[in-house]
């Protein structure tokens, strides 16, 4: 193989997008070229390839489906951190205090490595009773970001927004091998459970139905019609009077969906 690096041509990144936007409804913007170059290289070396022509040729032929995947993988943005958006798990804290034994189900809709679900983790044993039931399912397409999610094992550097108390109570610091990471505590990890979810597919009917879904900063990958499709998708796993988070930055205005806003970011599923 030529030891040279690839150029990643237009014609080929036209069809990359497109496949992405197949597969997942995710709009890749045309200034993503160098970074798609970038994270596919390592598929060519993998699988001894010369050029992304090669690669893409190979994307094209139907026994290759768990390449494309792989491609939806590695070009998927997987950018989160504990706690973000802070003022939404405020307002959670503030809710389930108001119901401390209420039996809860949530849906972090687009959970990438975790951190958010196991935000949401720390929020629920925080308000509600203990002995109170509750689970929190947490999807992503992304399987790599969900076998992160799964270990629940993080940098000690994404401590930085946990609350002290919070921190000593639900994670453990790594020792020796284990040094400069801590893992979030099973008392909390067993209330979660990880999905591979394409948000732009169907939706399993065992799902179920959900009181609360967080559906935050992913909306704004997918043009407006899918964007509508994903949310009429997700709405139907939303229970009557339910809530629907979104990020700060995808406000639903003038919207025909059965929602009516609650709080910034935030709609009540009409009854």
């Amino acid at each position: 193989m030529d030891t040279r690096l690839p150029a990643l041509s237009e014609h080929d990144f036209h069809i990359i997008r497109h496949l992405m936007a197949d597969i997942s409804g995710i709009q890749m913007a045309s200034h993503k070229k160098a970074l798609a170059a970038g994270r596919l290289m390592k598929r060519l070396r993998a699988l001894q390839l010369d050029s992304f022509s090669d690669y893409v040729s190979l994307l094209q032929q139907p026994q290759y489906q768990e390449e494309r995947r792989i491609v939806v993988d590695l070009l998927t943005t997987n950018e989160t951190f504990f706690f973000r958006e802070k003022p939404h798990f405020d307002l959670l804290l503030d809710l389930v205090r108001q119901h401390p034994q209420r039996a809860l189900r949530l849906w972090s809709a687009a959970c990438s490595s975790g951190e958010e679900v196991y935000s949401l983790a720390m929020t629920l044993s925080e308000g509600l009773t203990q002995g109170t039931h509750w689970e929190i399912v947490g999807s992503d397409i992304c399987r790599q970001a969900l076998d992160k999610a799964q270990q629940a094992i993080y940098p000690l550097q994404r401590t930085e927004n946990i609350p002290p108390t919070w921190l000593s109570r639900y994670c453990m610091k790594g020792v020796q091998d284990m040094e400069g990471l801590f893992r979030v505590q099973t008392s909390l990890c067993q209330h979660t459970r990880f999905l591979c979810l394409n948000l732009n597919e169907p939706l399993p009917a065992t799902l179920g139905s959900f009181d609360i879904i967080f559906l935050r900063n992913m909306l704004i990958y997918f043009d407006k019609d899918t964007k509508n499709q994903i949310l009429q998708r997700v709405l139907q796993q939303l229970k009557p009077g339910g809530l629907l988070f979104v990020g700060h930055s995808e406000g639903l205005q003038n919207s025909t969906l059965p929602l009516t806003p609650y709080a910034t970011a935030v709609y009540r599923k009409n009854l």
